[in-house]
């Protein structure tokens, strides 16, 4: 019996986090697919840029729309959907005949992942016991990591026969699995609390079956109870209320996370550390064996970060995180900047280099993001605050995407190098001001101390 249970349990798991397989398939897996589409559609360098961006774009809107549909629709219901959408854009781009179709389903794969990046996140925090809410959630942070590996291979696999469809169209299997498997798995209990009427006995139910028992179920719900009737006089409780004096400092904190998360370089070395290799002398061939093996660290690194996050805390991670990619940056400046000439000590220095940047970045920023932002965000107003950090989340990795490469030809590497240095420390000097810690807390225990509100009085 105990056995079953936890096979039960551990299938939420897994098919909650199948979406991040999914979200880093589809950005990892165009840069190969792009070698070989001009075979059979012409690409401008323009028509490149949309391409890939199309799902940058696509990401935004379906952060955007997932807010409120995370309330109205239910989390299992929306991840459901996410995966149909998945599918519906998986398989229109690998059959796409021109620009305008490759481009136009690129973007319908983007609103499935910006809805999965959203709600996934969301999902699983809510559902996870405080004790390991943190290890369980950055499940999803590994598998996305474990998709743009399984890319970079695919891409691989099929580059002897040019199969960019093939390529692209691989991703409808786990797209498939996501769809049908999330299903099959119960609803959040904290929405049926919140959100359907009578839905307290299928939270309990829910509960029970996910704590192993009836008085821990109990104790849990009592507290997502106090939640609730704590802003059930709250007129507004959308995207507004999160500029009141109450929520702004939450906000802010939620923003500046997803801020600093694109912006100490991390996009650059995903999308880019191809043609950076190519700059200090790898050859081609070279360069994109490099790429498997910086995919490879990428999830790797992950592992620790998803069992540390639970025991050193969320905030430690990061510190350690930014320090680290902090002296990365500061090695890979000095590397581009003092004049080295191309050759073995410059090719190993880069790539030392980003191995340690990846490194650093998969054990700490990358998993602790998507624990952090729903556990930040009071329950009522979860749903609207992730969706925007995480719309947001998608605008600064597309400004960085599109900014770096004229930066790169303009300023060279060591200057943009130098400026993500900078800030990898101004990282950690937000980290250690001003977020909170919010390890082995309960979300309600973490909704009161950001908000200052008193613990509720326990009833006899």
């Amino acid at each position: 019996m105990a056995t079953r249970q936890r096979g039960r349990t551990a299938a939420i798991w897994f098919f909650g986090a199948l979406g991040g397989i999914l979200w880093g398939f589809d950005t990892g897996v165009i840069s190969g697919a792009l070698l070989y589409i001009p075979d059979d559609i012409p690409l401008s360098p323009l028509l490149q840029g949309l391409v890939v961006s199309g799902l940058l774009v696509g990401a935004m809107l379906g952060a955007g729309l997932s807010g409120r549909l995370a309330d109205s629709l239910g989390r299992r219901r929306l991840i459901f959907a996410g995966g149909v959408v998945f599918v519906i854009g998986t398989l229109g781009a690998a059959l796409a005949l021109n620009a305008a179709m490759l481009i136009g389903f690129r973007f319908v794969m983007g609103i499935g992942v910006g809805i999965i990046s959203v709600v996934v996140p969301m999902y699983l925090s809510e559902l996870a016991p405080k004790e390991i809410r943190g290890r369980l959630t950055s499940l999803m942070q590994l598998l996305v990591t474990i998709g743009i590996f399984l890319a970079y291979v695919t891409d691989f696999a099929f580059s002897d026969i040019h199969g960019w469809r093939w390529m692209i169209g691989i991703g409808v299997v786990p797209a498939v699995l996501l769809a049908v498997g999330i299903y099959t798995q119960p609803e959040s209990p904290r929405w049926l609390v919140a959100n359907k009427p009578g839905g307290e006995a299928d939270a309990r139910a829910v509960l029970t079956r996910l704590r192993g028992s009836e008085e821990a179920a109990d104790a849990e719900l009592a507290e997502i109870h106090a939640s609730v009737g704590d802003e059930s006089g709250t007129d507004d409780l959308g995207p507004k209320a999160l500029l009141r004096p109450r929520l702004r400092p939450i906000f802010v904190v939620g923003m500046l996370l997803v801020f600093f998360q694109n912006f100490v370089g991390i996009n650059t070395i995903i999308y880019y550390a191809p043609t950076l290799l190519t700059n200090v002398g790898f050859g081609a061939s070279g360069a994109i064996l490099a790429n498997v093996g910086i995919g490879a660290v990428n999830m790797v690194m992950t592992i620790p970060g998803m069992f540390l996050i639970d025991r050193a805390g969320r905030r430690p991670l990061l510190l350690f995180g930014a320090l680290g990619m902090c002296a990365a940056m500061i090695l890979l400046t000095v590397t581009n900047l003092v004049g080295l000439t191309q050759g073995p000590l410059l090719l190993t220095l880069t790539l030392v280099g980003i191995i340690v940047y990846i490194a650093s970045f998969s054990i700490s920023w990358g998993p602790v993001q998507w624990v952090a932002l729903p556990e930040l965000f009071p329950l009522r107003v979860r749903a609207a605050g992730v969706s925007i950090c995480v719309t947001f989340n998608w605008l600064f990795n597309m400004a960085v995407a599109l900014a770096f490469p004229s930066l790169l030809d303009t300023f060279g590497a060591g200057w943009n190098f130098l400026f993500f240095a900078v800030m990898t420390f101004l990282a950690f000097v937000f980290v250690q001001r001003l977020l909170p810690e919010t390890k082995g807390r309960s979300l309600e225990e973490i909704e009161r101390s950001l908000t200052g509100e008193p613990a509720p009085v326990a009833q006899a």
